[in-house]
């Protein structure tokens, strides 16, 4: 399984429904699962993004699916980045001319 990280912003829809937040994420997890990824960590964060998630799926078009359908519903908007193992990461390197 590859490593994303989402990076989550609320939109106007999404903040004034906020304290439906929770619902959504349970609502995300199952999603992804469906899927065939995993929604492994969330963070509610300070500053530029409002909440970050670690998720695993077995490629980039999963990735792209889950971030399509979960934007779609207009609450967030969402920008993901592939994250590199530090074992895939020396591999990488390792293989480096």
């Amino acid at each position: 399984m590859n490593t994303y990280i989402i990076l989550i912003r609320y939109t106007q829809q999404g903040m004034q429904s906020i304290k439906e937040s929770p619902a959504r994420l349970d609502a995300a997890r199952k999603t992804f699962k469906a899927m065939g990824a995993e929604l492994k960590s969330w963070f509610l964060l300070m500053g530029q993004y409002d909440a970050m998630v670690i998720a695993e799926a077995p490629d980039d078009d999963t990735i792209a699916k889950l971030a399509l359908a979960v934007g779609a519903l207009g609450n967030v908007s969402t920008q993901t980045v592939r994250a590199f193992t530090e074992d895939e990461y020396r591999k990488i390197i390792a293989a480096l001319p």
